[in-house]
């Protein structure tokens, strides 16, 4: 049985290579000892950021691959790995910019390496379709989660109780975003980001639907045993998306530090192997049972995120606020988790 540190080691060589990769980069674009070790110290931060920002991500990962199969889950870990880090980290922004400015993917890349200045501004004038699709995503998530009627496990029973009790209401969740949507939209300054909020949310609510709707539909017991590889699949696909809504926020507020794109690149992928590394922990050791709030306390960090990359729209939320919020979420649960267990074996001992 592996100790907690032994899941850690492929995460601590990739944080070696990569602040070595950051520093080279700093080097090359300053040709200084000092642009260097900024760019080393930057790398080192945005690795901080992207795991503060989604360790909530690695506790739903972790409950989500509970039920895949060994397969799935081993494509996960590996597969995933490399289109969290090297597919939502590098060749996303790079589509994005190739996209709104009109380039091709190398012209994109030859702009990121010249003129990172530009290429930052347009990746950062696409905000409000990014935490349109982000935002109503990853709210889709939480509020599915909470309005779940088959939910026995309450945190905050009262108000866990009353969501539980609304969500016997068809597609509750769906008539709350859609509302909330149309309304952030009415305090947009200009007509076209209205319309990009609206579609980029409409975007992301139909892709959970798309998404969630194929994993229960392949989960169903009618659907036979042979079928559970295509359900792993779609949970795979879910988990996927997932992880790209949690991205949008990490790339977006990367800019605030850089507009290299290849420190950021670094950084972030540094952040993204600790998550990968932090979920197979929490796979192997079991841990979603032995802390009971600890699921509910990651939905509530989710649902925190989508609201600050909302409220972003119209008030800038530091990074560091919206992954000390979710860190919050995190570390009550864990406490409260530990007062239920203490509470349940001292009344098993009486």
């Amino acid at each position: 049985m592996k100790n907690n540190l032994q899941y850690f080691y492929g995460s601590f060589i990739v944080t070696f290579f990569g602040l070595i990769l950051g520093a080279v980069v700093g080097y090359v674009y300053t040709g200084t000892v000092a642009g260097a070790l900024s760019a080393l110290f930057l790398t080192f931060v945005l690795g901080i950021l992207e795991v503060s920002l989604s360790f909530d991500n690695a506790v739903v990962n972790a409950s989500v691959l509970r039920d895949m199969t060994p397969l799935w889950r081993h494509r996960f870990i590996t597969w995933g790995i490399a289109i969290a880090v090297f597919g939502m980290r590098i060749v996303f922004p790079l589509a994005i910019v190739s996209l709104i400015a009109g380039i091709n993917p190398w012209a994109a890349i030859v702009l990121a390496a010249t003129k990172p200045q530009e290429y930052a501004q347009i990746m950062l004038s696409s905000h409000v379709a990014l935490a349109g699709f982000g935002g109503a995503f990853l709210l889709m998530v939480a509020l599915t989660y909470f309005f779940d009627q088959e939910k026995e496990v309450h945190w905050f029973r009262h108000f866990e109780h009353f969501m539980a009790s609304v969500g016997k209401i068809q597609a509750i969740e769906l008539a709350i975003c859609l509302l909330l949507f149309y309304g952030l939209s009415r305090f947009l300054e200009t007509p076209e980001e209205q319309v990009t909020l609206l579609v980029s949310g409409i975007f992301g609510l139909i892709t959970f639907v798309l998404v969630d709707g194929i994993s229960l539909f392949l989960k169903l017991p009618e659907a036979g045993q042979r079928n559970v590889e295509k359900a792993s699949a779609a949970m795979f696909l879910y988990l996927e998306i997932l992880d790209a809504s949690f991205s949008f926020d990490g790339v977006i507020g990367a800019f605030a530090l850089t507009n290299n794109l290849f420190i950021i690149a670094a950084g972030l992928g540094i952040g993204a192997m600790f998550v990968r590394s932090m979920t197979i922990l929490l796979v192997e050791k079991e841990t979603l049972n032995q802390f009971l709030y600890l699921e509910h306390g990651a939905f509530y960090a989710i649902g925190a995120l989508a609201s600050m990359m909302l409220l972003d729209l119209f008030v800038h939320v530091p990074e560091v606020v919206t992954g000390l919020i979710g860190a919050v979420f995190i570390i009550v649960s864990i406490l409260a988790s530990i007062r239920h267990d203490r509470k349940t074996k001292t009344m098993a001992a009486a």
